[in-house]
């Protein structure tokens, strides 16, 4: 069921969620958390779809902002989507034109669920400092996306600058499959020292950065970083942990598959996809603590790699 409210406020919105609740039975109960998403209007269904994919694992209250702070009229317009139009969720669309959308704080702060955690994600462009904006300091924890960033690396640099505990990014969250298969290799013998690594991937890819600072931090060694040109395909390539048994190398070689090779076994292929939406934000939301280990590879600088033309 979808209601239309054009041409509203923020009380009006809170007082129609109310006569849902009384009239058709639906209740906040069983909502863990409300969900605030930053987004522009006209492109806000795609976000909407994941939330409430993800809604299914974590059921909750998701809010989306979208706003057009040029329209010369201001004004509010909304939507609640509740039932089989919002997965496990209820869905509060709220599109703020002109100076309507000065005020986001002011917007949701009347529609967030009592007692339950805050998380604010930002599907696209994020501003500097996500914890010092108004949705920011409502939440425990901020999201972003520096992946669909105009300048993905631009981006991630601009996000370490203004880290603070609670903040993760998606580019981040796509590592998780990469950042386990390196690690379970690296628990098989022989144990031998790494003496250097290599990184591959595209050249708008953040993870690729932040994969090759991880792996600098928590290996202590120079990491070489190949950067393809714009014709391969997206996302990390290939890894390779150089030590003197023989190198770890993990490729993926198709879509949603890689190779693992180790010294003295055999080629073992893998599931590896690359994660969407869904999978990152569910991941996301299953803890509200502060990601201690991605601020580590933030604050690492990104000093441990080297960057090479391939």
């Amino acid at each position: 069921m979808i209601i239309d409210l054009p041409d509203t406020t923020a009380s009006q919105v809170s007082k129609t969620l109310v006569r849902i609740r009384d009239e058709a039975g639906a209740v906040a109960l069983g909502r863990v958390l409300t969900l605030i998403i930053a987004s522009e209007i006209g492109e806000e269904e795609d976000v909407i779809a994941a939330a409430n994919e993800a809604s299914r694992e974590h059921p909750m209250r998701i809010i989306v902002v979208s706003t057009d702070p040029a329209a010369a009229t201001a004004r509010l317009d909304a939507e609640i989507r509740v039932g089989g139009d919002a997965g496990a969720s209820e869905v509060i669309v709220l599109r703020a034109h002109g100076g309507t959308a000065t005020d986001l704080r002011g917007l949701v702060t009347g529609l967030l669920l009592p007692d339950a955690p805050v998380v604010s994600w930002w599907p696209g462009e994020c501003p500097d400092a996500v914890c010092d904006t108004p949705l920011g300091r409502l939440a425990q924890r901020r999201i972003t996306d520096a992946g669909a960033a105009r300048d993905p690396h631009e981006a991630l640099r601009r996000i370490a600058a203004g880290y603070r505990p609670g903040d993760t990014d998606f580019a981040w969250t796509r590592l998780t499959l990469w950042r386990a298969q390196l690690a379970a290799a690296l628990d098989q013998p022989p144990y031998a020292a790494i003496t250097a690594v290599e990184v591959s991937g595209a050249a708008d890819s953040p993870s690729t950065s932040l994969l090759a600072a991880w792996l600098g931090l928590r290996l202590q060694v120079e990491v070489r970083v190949q950067v393809a040109d714009a014709s391969a395909a997206g996302g990390i390539h290939r890894v390779a942990l150089h030590r003197d048994a023989g190198p770890i190398v993990l490729e993926r070689i198709r879509p949603g598959v890689a190779r693992l090779q180790q010294p003295g076994q055999p080629d073992h292929e893998l599931s590896l996809p690359r994660r969407g939406l869904r999978e990152c934000l569910a991941e996301e939301l299953r803890r509200l603590d502060p990601d201690d280990e991605f601020g580590a590879v933030l604050a690492s600088g990104f000093g441990a790699a080297t960057v090479a033309q391939r």
